[in-house]
């Protein structure tokens, strides 16, 4: 994880180098713990925004900044226990923790794995959730990274070398599920390309 990642000013994540954007989801809520952002006591936020998801991270982004909140970056290779619940009584969400991306000058012990959930509030969700497993399954298997919370010292970047074109050709697309899939790369004509997390180096060029 990594709050307020670089931005476009459309709300757009700037991407990384080899970074290839999957979906868009707009109106879910995004809960989430540990963030010293929120202004809450125990750093517990709650917010709808717009979830994206690329062959690198999910990344969420506040429809309206919470405190100095305003993101949340989350590597898929940094993702553990994710799970989808369809509760009877309540809308469905997906679940899970994430591990921190640690800058380089910092100690892992200063930094708390992240438990967060995704609520899909507003439609289904039945192109969003098997692009996202079918996408992280990927990712692991081509990364050979298992499912570990202790391998928060890989470089999240390492997951742009698994090929996605493929799974997104046979997506299934449910219309019942309001998210967006890239057809083409947004901002395709933008040089700003990131080539790190971390944020001394924000900003580089491609």
């Amino acid at each position: 994880m990594a709050l307020n990642p670089q931005l476009f000013p459309n709300g757009m994540p700037v991407p990384f180098v080899n970074e290839i954007f999957v979906l868009a989801r707009d109106g879910v809520e995004f809960d989430v713990d540990k963030i010293p952002a929120s202004g809450d006591h125990g750093g517990h936020l709650k917010t709808k925004g717009t979830i994206y998801l690329s062959n690198i991270r999910m990344v969420f982004v506040a429809k309206s900044p919470v405190g100095s909140f305003i993101a949340f970056d989350m590597p898929l290779l940094y993702i553990h226990n994710e799970k989808f619940n369809q509760p009877i009584f309540h809308c469905n969400n997906l679940a899970g923790q994430v591990e921190p991306v640690i800058p380089d000058d910092q100690h892992r012990a200063l930094y708390s794995t992240h438990s967060f959930k995704i609520l899909f509030k507003e439609g289904g969700c039945g192109t969003f959730i098997p692009l996202f497993f079918n996408l992280i399954a990927s990712v692991r298997q081509y990364n050979r990274h298992a499912n570990l919370p202790t391998q928060s010292h890989v470089d999240p970047l390492q997951a742009a070398q698994t090929p996605v074109d493929e799974m997104m050709r046979h997506a299934y697309v449910d219309p019942n599920d309001p998210t967006r899939i890239f057809l083409q790369q947004p901002n395709a004509d933008s040089q700003l390309r990131r080539r790190t997390y971390q944020p001394q180096a924000d900003g580089g060029h491609a």
